[in-house]
């Protein structure tokens, strides 16, 4: 009897320890895939959060998620009730942008009308105030009209012509209204600086119709663009083979320059907010041509203007207003020969390149 019950005594002993081993080992199991998904869960959080951290946000977004900021801008007019909006690649198309008083009413119709609107934009900067005796011309309709009083080209441009509003064109003509246009076009024009790799040009001016201020941007009828001159200048100074910087190379005048979109970028960074005159940029383009200026920087021959040096902004002060592009000229040197010895990180990539 004693012996019926021993197998009987043992097997209640080893049942319950079996149940307790199975508990610990299903226990442990558990515990050892939720330790693992535990330490995935981790891992993909650190990894989020290093790449999050090299994730580069524009100021003001960075409570939004990146998929709904919209970083850009354009001038294309939309309809108010949607029909006919669509989203056009703008890489085709170019702006340009002219300071414009309704006395060169005439002038700017010629300019504007060797632009074709299938390839620019157009943008008129009205410092007159003068916007709607303008309407009459059959493409004003489809231009952005701008109105400040007695404000130069370069005050509308640091304004309304940020480089966010205006990514998405290919380049910028931004030029004066007394312009003579009669042997230029706009279209065969982007086609030159496109073949050439010019990313800041402008057209070359017609020796004998034109107010001339650099022998740089006088037209060179044997070639189709030039980047430099050879010649004894005004003030003693000789242009050779060797000459790499303004006004002997890499050099426009600022009444009809033509900007890619990436030198313009560097360029509105470089143009002051309250030197509206803008003069002496002219002689630093250079940083902003994208390499070499003695090859991303020339004049082109083939489509050529005249510059009639109209006097037209400022009326009957215009002496004053002469007076006061000097004082912001010597005002702009100071602030150049500041920022570059104050600069401690900056490194003067034009100097390096010789």
């Amino acid at each position: 009897m004693e012996q019926q019950k021993r197998p009987i005594s043992i097997l209640r002993h080893f049942v319950p320890t079996v149940l307790l081993l199975s508990a610990v080992f299903f226990i442990g199991c558990a515990f050892v895939v939720t330790g693992s998904k535990e330490r995935v869960s981790l891992w993909r959080v650190l990894r989020r959060s290093r790449m999050c951290e090299t994730q580069w946000r524009p100021r003001g977004s960075e409570t939004l998620p990146q998929g709904i900021v919209a970083r850009t801008s354009d001038y294309e007019m939309r309809s108010l009730s949607g029909k006919g909006n669509k989203k056009n690649s703008k890489t085709s198309m170019s702006l340009l942008a002219i300071a414009a008083g309704i006395k060169q009413k005439e002038s700017v119709n010629k300019i504007v009308k060797k632009f074709p609107p299938s390839d620019f934009v157009v943008m008129l900067f009205h410092y007159d105030g003068v916007v709607d005796a303008w309407r009459d011309l059959e493409w004003s309709a489809r231009a952005i009209h701008v109105s400040a009083i007695n404000q130069t080209k370069w005050w509308f441009a640091k304004r309304f012509l940020h480089p966010d509003i205006i990514s998405d064109y290919a380049y910028v003509f931004l030029w004066d209204e007394d312009l003579g246009v009669e042997d230029f076009n706009g279209k065969r024009y982007i086609s030159i600086v496109k073949e050439e790799g010019l990313e800041i040009s402008q057209p070359a001016l017609d020796p004998d119709l034109s107010e001339l201020h650099h022998h740089l941007t006088v037209r060179n009828n044997r070639t189709r663009v030039h980047r430099k001159i050879h010649k004894l200048i005004s003030g003693g100074r000789k242009c050779d083979l060797d000459s790499t910087k303004p006004p002997c190379a890499g050099f426009v005048e600022m009444m009809a320059p033509v900007f890619s979109i990436a030198s313009w970028r560097c360029a509105w960074h470089m143009i002051q907010n309250d030197l509206v005159h803008a003069w002496g940029v002219d002689f630093q383009l250079g940083y902003c041509g994208q390499g070499d200026p003695t090859k991303s920087i020339g004049i082109v021959d083939a489509e050529y203007i005249v510059h009639y040096g109209l006097p037209t902004l400022g009326g009957l002060v215009a002496k004053k207003v002469r007076n006061r592009s000097y004082v912001e000229l010597e005002i702009f040197k100071n602030r150049w020969r500041s920022s570059v010895k104050d600069d401690d990180c900056w490194v003067d990539l034009l100097e390096q390149s010789k």
